[in-house]
């Protein structure tokens, strides 16, 4: 039976503890320059409506290393940009490669390229949801703490697509997560709803302050996503007490670890002595979208 990593939520806690496990060893296996290529001779297709550094690169080089290839497809490249119908485009591409990643707009997309496909795949990003990357910064925290559970995560700022993915995230693991998002800019209610439904510790406000305090992980992301560059300037004034700066990171925890899934508009969501400072994990976060999505790729696709 094919998987798929449409959401967080596609994953139980075991499948979840495992690919962090098999990250970790990937990691160390690729510092000691082991060759490990379960996927020689398999093709990745890679359907990106949206421009990337990290998340096209991670997956490229990753299946590279795996012993893998990629086909790179944007919209004008795919018979996508006439109106083809997702479905037709995912039974074909079913019959030449061994799974797609999919970066778009809409959620629906990669929901139905899952439907009509007969080969894995995997959400490199929508609107809703970005369960790769939170998926890595569960990683990262791993790391640093040696553990996923019993830790306080906050996050600061819009309630887009990563603030959705770390409920869902929320939802299978042991963490509590406050989440402080301005008025109007709160993450999907039913997502919210399912937490409280389940007795998560999800809690939401507009009070950074409360959400940093004490906290292990502090998150941010940029206030204006691809595709709200027109509101950028009204979002400025709106998320402007929701910085992530040195007054604010005092709140936290000593060993308190700052995530920014980048790329960051230093200076607004997040300062400066902040992202480059000694409390930043943001370029080990970086660095393990690679590993965590091969150990994704070996999972889904080996």
């Amino acid at each position: 039976m094919k998987r798929d990593l449409l959401t967080i939520l596609d994953l139980d806690k075991a499948e979840i503890l495992n690919l962090l496990r098999r990250a970790l060893e990937l990691k160390e296996g690729h510092r000691q320059g082991h060759n490990h290529m379960p996927l020689l001779g398999k093709t990745l297709a890679m359907i990106f409506d949206k421009p990337s550094t990290r998340t096209r690169v991670s997956f490229e080089a990753g299946m590279a290393q795996l012993g893998g290839s990629t086909i790179y497809l944007s919209r004008t490249d795919t018979q996508l940009s006439r109106q083809e119908p997702i479905a037709d485009t995912a039974r074909v591409l079913s019959r030449y490669v061994d799974g797609v990643v999919i970066r778009t707009y809409e959620q629906q997309m990669v929901e139905e390229m899952s439907r009509h496909s007969s080969i894995p795949v995997i959400n490199g990003l929508t609107d809703t949801h970005h369960p790769c990357q939170v998926l890595s910064d569960l990683l990262t925290i791993q790391e640093r703490f040696g553990r996923v559970t019993d830790l306080k995560v906050a996050w600061l700022g819009d309630g887009n697509n990563m603030a959705n993915s770390w409920i869902t995230a929320a939802l299978r693991l042991d963490f509590a997560l406050y989440l402080a998002c301005p008025r109007g800019y709160e993450p999907d209610a039913a997502l919210l709803a399912q937490a409280h439904g389940r007795g998560r510790a999800v809690y939401l406000s507009d009070d950074p302050d409360r959400a940093v305090q004490d906290a292990e992980v502090i998150n941010t992301d940029v206030w204006a996503s691809m595709g709200q560059e027109s509101e950028a300037q009204e979002r400025r004034q709106q998320f402007a007490r929701f910085q992530v700066n040195a007054e604010r990171l005092q709140q936290a925890k000593p060993e308190a670890i700052v995530l920014h899934c980048l790329p960051a508009h230093r200076g607004e969501e997040i300062t400066d002595a902040v992202l480059d400072g000694p409390q930043s994990a943001a370029w080990d976060q970086a660095e393990n979208r690679l590993h965590l999505q091969k150990a994704l790729l070996e999972w889904l696709m080996g």
